[in-house]
This record gives structure tokens, sequence and C-alpha cells, in this order.
């Protein structure tokens, strides 16, 4: 299925990198340029401009099939994950896939020094690897550096046997893949890349049993019960639900998360994953792949960056291998426009 997103998103031709980040659509942009130009004259106090972190979290809840009572708003992916680490007994040991992005890695190996231990096996070998003895899971709903999709179902399901812990980095994969919280405990994007907004806005599920055994380390005025009456004082009532692990939000990054996260929402992440797998594998089978799950393609493929900084095709190389990520607002043009620049050059 194609999506005609001309007047939605104004790419440049060969925009082929959202896995680093995303375009924002139109509304994004200009509620964002909107902001700054009241921010510039001292048009208004902040309040309308948090409006649009409710707006965001309850978005984020929606798409994740998640309560908004359970939706915790930040920064970045490790800063999400730091309460959960801390909250570990020592000598816990936590599995991780061996390329995991370190934003959920070194949040639990700086625990080093309590015994924590981290073990890490392959994304093939990962689910064989949930067994006694390891008291979390983490990992990516999709890998960033290879696109491989995580069966999250299977994986639940391992975790749910062993009682085990499951920490989710949906970076990779909220905007694009279905995803459902149910059976994890832990559930965290940042939105810069498939969710179209400006860094600086993360949401993330937490569920009520994780929720219970974290200690909310960045508690803040933002974390109160009334964030109006948390301005001063050491008098602190924290809000009873998961706002209490907020972070202050950056205002400016979460006003263009909002409308970025609801025309999600319109178009359906179904939609979105239909069109941007229909994309991802005409490219797969122009340079010579069989199709698969992911709208971001990586392989091994000597010369193919200067091919493409050459043509104008902008992507980006992971692990060695080239990676093309493949988004709404992606078109065939595009496809063809880097298979073009590919051409001639094999798959090592």
């Amino acid at each position: 299925m194609t999506v005609d997103s001309s007047n939605l998103w104004d790419p440049q031709p060969g925009w082929l990198n959202t896995a680093s980040y995303g375009l924002p659509p139109r509304p994004a942009w200009e509620a964002l340029q909107a902001v700054l130009r009241d921010w510039q004259v001292g048009a208004t106090s902040w309040e309308p401009w948090d409006e649009s972190t409710t707006r965001s979290r309850a978005s984020f809840a929606r798409l994740v099939g998640a309560d908004v009572a359970d939706v915790f708003v930040g920064s970045t992916v490790s800063a999400a994950v730091s309460p959960i680490a801390a909250a570990l007994p020592d000598g816990s040991r936590v599995l991780v896939d061996d390329i995991e992005f370190t934003s959920n890695v070194y949040p639990w190996m700086v625990h080093a020094d309590r015994g924590i231990e981290v073990v890490a096996a392959s994304t093939d070998k990962l689910l064989d690897a949930i067994r006694p003895g390891i008291d979390l899971v983490a990992v990516s709903a999709v890998q960033s550096a290879t696109g491989m999709v995580l069966d999250l179902g299977k994986v639940v399901a391992a975790c749910k046997e062993i009682d085990a812990l499951l920490v989710i980095d949906a970076s990779q994969a909220a905007g694009w893949l279905p995803l459902d919280v149910t059976g994890v405990d832990a559930l965290i994007a940042h939105t810069y890349k498939w969710l179209m907004s400006p860094r600086g806005a993360t949401l993330g599920y937490l569920s009520p049993r994780l929720q219970e055994r974290c200690r909310p380390l960045h508690a803040g005025w933002y974390a109160g019960q009334t964030a109006s009456s948390s301005y001063y004082g050491p008098q602190m009532e924290l809000a009873t639900d998961a706002r209490r692990f907020d972070q202050s939000p950056a205002w400016f990054s979460f006003v263009g998360a909002a409308p970025a996260l609801e025309l999600i929402e319109q178009l359906g992440v179904g939609t979105i994953h239909e069109h941007n797998l229909a994309l991802a594998n005409e490219f797969r089978a122009g340079i010579g792949l069989p199709p698969g799950d992911s709208a971001i393609v990586s392989a091994a493929m000597p010369g193919a960056e200067e091919a493409f900084a050459a043509a104008g095709v902008r992507a980006a190389v992971r692990g060695g291998n080239l990676r093309a990520s493949f988004h709404i607002y992606s078109t065939r043009a595009d496809v063809q426009l880097a298979l073009e620049a590919l051409e001639g050059l094999k798959i090592s």
C-alpha cells in the first residue's frame, strides 16, 4: 500500500535514515515554530506549552495499549531505565541482546559493583537464553543495527515462565510496528525516530508491579501529585500513578511530539506498517535479499556508503553494514534512487 504524504511532509528525495531521526510532519513543525515565536517575545506563560505533554502521554498510551495512568514522560531511554536498574536486588542477572543499543545496556552495567551481571545472547539465541537464573530481560522491539524484529509474544511467554521482568526499548519500533504492552513490565521509546518528534521527548509504560518496586529517582516538581503545589519546600506528595516517575519535560520537544503522535494515530500504525514494509521489501528485492518483516534493511555491501553519498541518498552504516530505513514519507521514487545508486554493487 502507498500513502500520499505530499501534503504532510517535505523530505528531500533520498532520505532513508529514519532509524537515525524522523522527519517532522507539517502539523508538528508548525506547532513548534509557533511556540518558538511566542518564546522569543514572551507572548505567553509555559502552561499552554505543557498541555502538549499531557496530549503526548495520552496518545502514547493509546498507541501501545496502556492505561494512561501507567505512562511517564522523560528525556532519554537510559534515564528512564535507570530507576528500574537501581531497584534490582544485588546479584541479579540481566539478559540483553549482544547487539543491543547501549541505552538499554549501560544502565544495568553500571551496577556491577552490586553484583549485577549482564549476560548477552545473539539475536537468534535470545529466546533460548531466557531460562532460570535470569531476573530481567532488556531487549529492543526492533534492533537498531540490523532491523531484526523481536517476537514479542514468545519473549513475553518465556519471561512469564521464569518470572523474569521484561524491559523493552521500542525506540526503533514505536510509530511503525504495532505494539501492545500486555505482559511487558516496561516499554520505553524515544520519540525522535519513527514517532517523528524533536529529540528530548521520551515516553514509557511501567507495569503496576514494576512501579511498586522502583524508587522515583528523578522526582522533582513535575512528579508531584499537583505540580503547581510542588514548587517549594520539603513537603513532598508525589503522584500515586506512573507520573511520579516523570522527569520535568522539555516543553518544546513535547510541543512537536503531540501532533506527530496524534497524526500516527489518525493514519493508523497498521497502515504505516504496510507502507513501510512494501518499500523496504522492494528495496530488498532490488539488492538481492528475500522479503523481510522490518522497515530497516541492513546489508554488507562494500562501496554502498560512497555510492549513496554520490547520489545524494542519506542512509547510515551500523556495525559495518549499510542501513536503510523506510517510513511513511518514503516513496517508491526514493527506493528507485537508492537502487540506481547501488547498481553494480554486490552483497558480500
